[in-house]
């Protein structure tokens, strides 16, 4: 019994620990792909494949997160 209270402790502790270390920067780093999964964009797939590659530059990471904030310019019927 008290093996299995420690046990249960232990997976409590894991389950504590593993999000703010490691599920937090993972959506944080998936930030620019979630906004634009959010606001249905057009180009989401462009933003989620800039974000997987050139994410981890700061500068690619910027790059996706204005384009998805960024406002779809209606495309226009001929």
């Amino acid at each position: 019994m008290v093996l299995a209270y420690k046990r249960e402790i232990a997976m409590l502790l894991a389950h504590l620990f593993f999000f703010p270390f490691f599920g937090l920067p993972l959506v944080m780093y998936f930030l620019p792909s979630i906004i634009a999964l959010a606001r249905s964009k057009r180009d989401t797939l462009a933003i989620f494949l800039l974000n997987l590659f050139l994410g981890w530059s700061v500068i690619g990471w910027i790059v996706a997160l204005v384009w998805a904030a960024k406002s779809d310019i209606p495309l226009v019927a001929r």
